[in-house]
């Protein structure tokens, strides 16, 4: 009888405290996240990423519309539009911002060095001048970067396993950015040792793009090779693949994105699940910890994507040694 007594009067405690809960629920804190994307807001691959953003923090207890907001700028690799929409951001005062390129980080920290930021996809924060250090950044952004520049190397070596015969390639890179430089200059230093000649094209516009591309593919026994992949690579993506098949340019991607739309092989981060890690930090962060406390973190996978339909339209035999260390094949 104790027993049942007992239930009774804790159910109705219970029952008189969830008026009160409800009340609490109702006057908890909406946070308010600012997102700088250096893509367009129509670009698929980076609307996948956000959705990836939005799912991660979702499944940390974070819901937009009850104790989230969040509010999207995008760039569309316009580096005035970096600066201007970083500075609406911050005139928002969130609580966090979440920022892609080193150039869009740069713009938010021109704007503000107190709110915190969590960069996805930045190649060399610490050159960049966006952080101290990796293991303690010690300013107002952390993240996740992308790869090494030493990984551009590797695009090389893939791609000289798979079309040996290539001994001049065309660099795709933007100098005015680190991941442009310091992946060519990664390839320069590996190039030699490959018997391959280096012409490299910028992606200022569509015309610097293909002008340098039709410049190069004359003779035979060219390649090609995306370094970065800048925000502004990715905005002509389509067009740098086209012009790849109709040179019959063996090319090498830094992003599985370029596989998939029909480059013939890929090789890097899965940068989808760079944003979803990237959740992590901003609800550490929203929770009281400081971006200059948490390291920066490296990518935990890098994936192999070789496109069979490509290869074969090249006339290309991947070797078998190569479609086993493939992390997806597409037919």
């Amino acid at each position: 009888m104790s027993t049942r007594r007992e239930f009774i009067t804790l159910l109705g405690g219970a029952a008189a405290a969830w008026p009160l809960a409800a009340r609490a629920q109702q006057r908890e804190r909406v946070r308010r996240i600012g997102v700088l994307m250096s893509q367009a807001a129509d670009d698929p691959e980076a609307l996948s990423r956000v959705s990836a953003f939005a799912q991660g923090l979702q499944e940390r207890g974070w819901t937009v519309g009850s104790n989230l907001r969040i509010d999207y700028r995008w760039g569309a690799s316009d580096l005035e539009r970096f600066r201007r929409y970083a500075a609406e951001l911050v005139a928002l005062a969130p609580d966090v911002i979440l920022a892609t390129a080193a150039s869009t980080v740069a713009a938010v920290q021109q704007a503000s060095r107190t709110i915190p930021i969590v960069f996805a996809g930045t190649i060399d924060p610490v050159g960049s001048g966006l952080v101290a250090n990796l293991a303690r950044p010690g300013g107002n952004a952390t993240g996740f970067i992308a790869y090494e520049f030493s990984m551009s190397g590797k695009l090389l070596e893939l791609l000289k396993e798979l079309a040996p015969s290539v001994t001049r390639a065309v660099v795709i890179r933007d100098p005015l950015v680190p991941a442009g430089s310091g992946g060519f200059a990664s390839i320069q230093t590996v190039a030699p040792s490959f018997g391959v000649e280096l012409t490299p094209v910028g992606v200022r516009d569509a015309d610097e793009i293909e002008r340098g591309i039709v410049a190069f593919s004359g003779g035979k026994n060219n390649g090609l090779i995306m370094v970065g992949p800048p925000s502004s690579a990715m905005v002509h993506r389509d067009l740098i693949i086209t012009l790849a098949a109709r040179h019959r340019l063996p090319a090498a991607y830094p992003a599985s994105y370029f596989a998939t739309a029909g480059g013939l092989l890929s090789y890097g981060p899965d940068f989808v699940d760079q944003y979803r890690r990237a959740a992590s930090y901003v609800d550490r962060i929203l929770k009281g910890e400081k971006p200059a406390d948490l390291p920066v973190q490296a990518p935990t996978k890098y994936e192999l994507v070789i496109n069979l339909k490509t290869a074969k339209a090249l006339g290309l035999e991947v070797p078998p040694t190569l479609l086993a260390r493939a992390d997806e094949v597409i037919e």
